[in-house]
């Protein structure tokens, strides 16, 4: 598998596109009616997501683990599901995390 390396601008324009998911999922769920038990996680995590992708690289087990805590947090909400998915493809974007 041939790897590439990432430049700087490849670098900005994956924080821009995980900053542009995590904005638009965070609009839908402050709009979203219902009330679920793991919202405030949900918030909470999105909202470090923000973070990492303003502060430069980010690293990607966080990014990953911050993921896996919203889906689990609104993974039943159907509403939510596109852009919960938008979210997870702008991580993926970031790579895999290095093994162990």
């Amino acid at each position: 598998m041939e790897q590439r390396r990432v430049t700087g601008r490849d670098e900005e324009l994956r924080a821009a596109g995980l900053r542009a998911a995590v904005s638009r999922l965070r609009r839908e769920l402050a709009a979203h009616p219902a009330e679920f038990p793991d919202r405030g996680v949900a918030e909470e995590e999105l909202a470090a997501l923000a973070a990492m992708s303003a502060g430069g690289a980010p690293e990607i087990r966080r990014l990953r683990r911050s993921l896996l805590l919203v889906a689990g947090a609104i993974g039943s909400v159907s509403a939510l599901a596109p852009g919960l998915a938008e979210v997870r493809e702008a991580v993926d974007l970031f790579g895999r995390p290095p093994l162990r």
